[in-house]
């Protein structure tokens, strides 16, 4: 039976991985993917093996739970002697998805549209925003960084047209669900949010809510009650 740490590479069916585990928590993606920032930040440096203790010390975890959470999808690296960097990267890589690009479309072109469309980092990690759609005449039919502009009265067929695989909501509350609704009845299925609102999706359509406003008074309660919370 190999180790914690033996050699291997993801098989092409990550399922057949996963016997003893129905379904992946959102906070081991969310560790996979500090990992794979960590590895990045590593090969850039130089380093060609890392042990567990060290992705754990720099991700603020245990060396065990690194072993858990890989074990998950596989076995890498070799006892006593650490992980691969560039091994153990690209399998976090075909693990997330990173291996491919993703196609995404944008809904709402003001301040925060417009900051994830110049965002270079996006483009990098595979993830190509085709087009956008705003309902303001003044900026439909503009170019920004490379993005048409175009209506958002067109947003269901042009998605399905375009074959989007993610869209961005960066719309006001207000009409933020007529817009999902509009991206899932063109087969889009994982929308990343940005309102301000609860968004109700069908079974099947994977959806993040990136709400700075609770992120931002969750920093305000720790400054408020610096012995109620851990810092990190």
């Amino acid at each position: 039976m190999p180790s914690k740490e033996n050699n291997g590479l993801v098989n092409d069916s990550i399922q057949s991985r996963l016997k003893n585990n129905s379904w992946i928590s959102e906070s081991t993606v969310h560790r996979l993917s500090q990992y794979f920032r960590t590895l990045e930040h590593l090969r850039e440096i130089g380093t060609k093996t890392v042990s567990s203790e060290m992705l754990a010390k720099h991700n603020g975890v245990t060396a065990a739970q690194v072993r858990k959470d890989l074990s998950c999808f596989g076995a890498f690296g070799r006892r006593g002697l650490g992980y691969n960097v560039h091994d153990l990267r690209m399998n976090i890589k075909r693990i997330m998805g990173l291996d491919r690009t993703w196609i995404v479309a944008l809904a709402g072109v003001g301040n925060i549209g417009r900051a994830l469309i110049d965002y270079d980092q996006f483009r990098m990690q595979g993830f190509k925003i085709n087009i956008a759609f705003d309902r303001d005449p003044a900026k439909i039919g503009k170019i920004v960084h490379g993005v048409a502009i175009r209506d958002e009265a067109n947003l269901e067929r042009d998605v399905r047209d375009e074959k989007i695989d993610i869209a961005v909501i960066a719309v006001p509350s207000f009409a933020a669900q007529n817009v999902v609704d509009k991206c899932v009845s063109g087969g889009v299925k994982a929308i990343l949010n940005f309102a301000p609102v609860n968004l109700k999706v069908p079974d099947g359509v994977f959806i993040r809510n990136e709400n700075m406003a609770i992120e931002i008074e969750a920093l305000s309660f720790a400054l408020t009650n610096p012995n109620l919370v851990r810092s990190s």
